[in-house]
C-alpha cells in the first residue's frame, strides 16, 4: 500500500510518496550506523535510525535487538541503499605515509601530520 511520508526530523522536509519504511541493516554500534546514514543522505536517501538507546537493556534482551538498526522512509530507495552501504564497508583504507618532515608514520585517511603537521607528499 502507497503512502506518503514525511521525515520528522529534517525541517522543512517535502513527503517522499511511496512505499512503506523498511528495515536496511543494524550493526553494532551507533557510530557504523551513524556513518551509514550519512552515507545514504549524501546520495538523498531519507533514513532514520531506530534502537539507539537499546544498549542499556541488553541482557533483558537478546542482543542483537538492542543493535541499532537503519531503516529507509522509502522502501523503493532500499536496492540503491543497500548497495551503498555495501561500497561503503568495501571500501578501501589509504596506505600509511611517512612523514618527510619527521619521519612519523601517520595513517593514510590524514593529510597532514600529527606530530609535526607536514604535509602528505
Amino acid at each position: 500500500m502507497a503512502y506518503c511520508y514525511t521525515n520528522q526530523f529534517a525541517a522543512n522536509a517535502a513527503p517522499t510518496c511511496g512505499h512503506a519504511v523498511k528495515k536496511l541493516t543494524s550493526a553494532e554500534t551507533i557510530v557504523t550506523i551513524t556513518h551509514y546514514k550519512n552515507v545514504l543522505e549524501a546520495e538523498g536517501i531519507r533514513c532514520e535510525i531506530r534502537n539507539q538507546h537499546l544498549g542499556g537493556i541488553m541482557g533483558e534482551m537478546p542482543v542483537f535487538e538492542t543493535w541499532p538498526q537503519l531503516w529507509v522512509a522509502n522502501d523503493l530507495d532500499y536496492d540503491r541503499a543497500q548497495q551503498l552501504i555495501e561500497a561503503a564497508d568495501t571500501e578501501s583504507p589509504q596506505e600509511p605515509w611517512q612523514c618527510g618532515r619527521c619521519n612519523e608514520q601517520n595513517e593514510g585517511q590524514f593529510s597532514v601530520c600529527w606530530n609535526c603537521g607536514g604535509a602528505a607528499d
